[in-house]
């Protein structure tokens, strides 16, 4: 059965009144929490758990208790259009349609927004590559996707305003958002370590364990050191980014000390891993456990339903739009943000085989 999210009554709430919001039926500040609650016909904490969703996503300002919400929606016109670089990933970034709606929505806000030419994995993730690669072009502003901590520590230096979509964030002063995704990775790991999986292998990008492994791969490893599994680089292995690199990375793998499950960090590794071990003739999930730590459209179409991690893009989107629109009135911005993620429980895990 394929198993579909649907959103909570609160973000349906948000979702309208975020509509209504757009459409200018309220000015300067939004009714009561109790007056919404009575014209909606809904309870009046879903209403507020709606108002707290919007006022993350910067659509509206709280005044303390007592006080109704500031609007700032309509403020999110710029006084000064930008030209904004929105930096891919990697060729794939444009899959998920959330950066086509980012761009869609900064032209709407008045900015003329552009996907640079070369993604950062098809300038090598170098930050001297890069550098050159970004001076010749003529923009305001900058919104990085999935950077390594190199690049958004060089970023960072630079007198250009930028916002770090995803990437290694952490500490360093930049607008960000991302999915708070290490304590659901966390829970994942729980979960096969529940099943009785202990070889567990967490395969991810370099950036992602260089120069230290990132928050969502500490977590992994923590989990398994909490359960007496004596972490090491079987557990997050070294690969060349390449096809053949990650093909002979899963070559070894199965060679020397087959794991009973895998983690794997975004939809295109994982499919190539599900190939890779359909040639070997290895059943998922009967011999090998498989979760997704990204989500993908596809997965939707599949039966039974990959098991993986998903977040709502949508508050990312209306984030930078709103960023954009601080950038462009000469208001810093440095706010970083966390959207909620979950584990979503599929058909391509399951208990060690024998158990």
């Amino acid at each position: 059965m394929i198993r579909r999210r649907f959103m909570t009554i609160a973000e349906q709430v948000a979702e309208h009144l975020l509509g209504e919001l757009t459409r200018g039926r309220w000015s300067g500040e939004l009714p009561g929490s109790r007056q919404l609650s009575q014209e909606l016909e809904v309870n009046f904490k879903t209403v507020e758990a709606a108002l707290r969703q919007l006022e993350g996503e910067g659509v509206l300002a709280g005044r303390g208790a007592g006080h109704r919400r500031r609007i700032v929606i309509a403020e999110d016109k710029a006084t000064h259009p930008l030209r904004v670089a929105l930096l891919k990933y990697d060729p794939l970034s444009l899959a998920g349609g959330y950066m086509i709606e980012l761009q869609h929505l900064l032209a709407a806000a008045g900015h003329t927004a552009f996907f640079a030419e070369k993604s950062l994995t098809e300038l090598g993730m170098n930050v001297p590559r890069i550098s050159r690669f970004l001076a010749g072009l003529d923009v305001d502003a900058w919104v990085v996707t999935a950077g390594s901590r190199e690049l958004l520590e060089w970023v960072v230096a630079q007198p250009m305003p930028a916002f770090a979509l995803f990437g290694r964030r952490e500490g360093l002063p930049i607008a960000a958002i991302g999915p708070d995704k290490p304590p659901v990775v966390a829970a994942a790991t729980r979960h096969l370590l529940g099943l009785g999986h202990r070889r567990i292998v967490l395969l991810a990008r370099r950036e992602r364990r260089l120069p230290e492994p990132g928050k969502s791969e500490r977590a992994f490893l923590d989990e398994l050191e909490s359960h007496g599994v004596a972490s090491g680089p079987y557990h997050l292995p070294d690969w060349e980014e390449t096809i053949d690199g990650f093909h002979g990375c899963l070559d070894t793998l199965l060679r020397v000390t087959p794991p009973t499950a895998m983690i794997i960090d975004e939809a295109p590794f994982f499919f190539a891993a599900l190939q890779f071990l359909a040639h070997r003739r290895i059943l998922v999930p009967e011999e090998m456990s498989l979760i997704c730590s990204d989500n993908d459209p596809a997965f939707a179409w599949c039966k039974p339903m990959v098991t993986h991690i998903r977040w709502d893009t949508r508050p990312a989107v209306r984030r930078i739009v709103r960023w954009a629109a601080n950038i462009s009135r000469g208001q810093a911005d440095l706010r970083q943000t966390l959207t909620k993620a979950e584990f979503v429980p599929g058909g391509t895990i399951g208990p060690v085989k024998g158990r």
